[in-house]
């Protein structure tokens, strides 16, 4: 038995792990996008301040150049985010499942257990009833 809980003690250490990976990574995929967001604001402070808005202008701002570039790398790394977020929460899912076939294991050999010293004290009991009878005077 005390295989099965360490098991389940594994097991359910590796579905808080991988809760704890989804929520970084969610996380992060938050955080890259509020600073995409700052960063549009940034952009369009910067358009406005020297009133030009298309960057292949020669006078477009230099700041404003690279604020996109740095928006754009944080979309792609958020996206990527995305795929690595799926797969986490795929793996989450499937150490869940791992952790309630253990459980529902455990669960069942406690239940023949319980059954069957529930037998063997009904089966005492029987046999303390048999004596009494056949010790009683009639």
């Amino acid at each position: 038995m005390k295989s099965r809980d360490t098991l389940i003690r594994l097991k359910k250490f590796q579905v808080d792990e991988k809760r704890r990976k989804v929520m970084q990574i969610e996380t992060m995929i938050a955080e890259f996008e509020r600073m995409a967001n700052d960063l549009e604001r940034e952009i369009r402070v910067e358009q406005d301040r020297a009133n030009i808005h298309d960057p292949a202008h020669f006078a477009y701002p230099t700041y404003a150049k690279a604020a996109i570039q740095r928006r754009e790398n944080l979309k792609h790394s958020a996206d990527e985010l995305k795929v690595q977020l799926n797969d986490a929460k795929d793996a989450l899912a499937e150490a869940f499942e791992e952790l309630k076939k253990v459980e529902l294991l455990d669960e069942r050999d406690q239940m023949r257990e319980r059954a069957a010293e529930a037998a063997l004290e009904q089966s005492e009991l029987d046999a303390i009833g048999l004596m009494r009878t056949r010790t009683s005077p009639a």
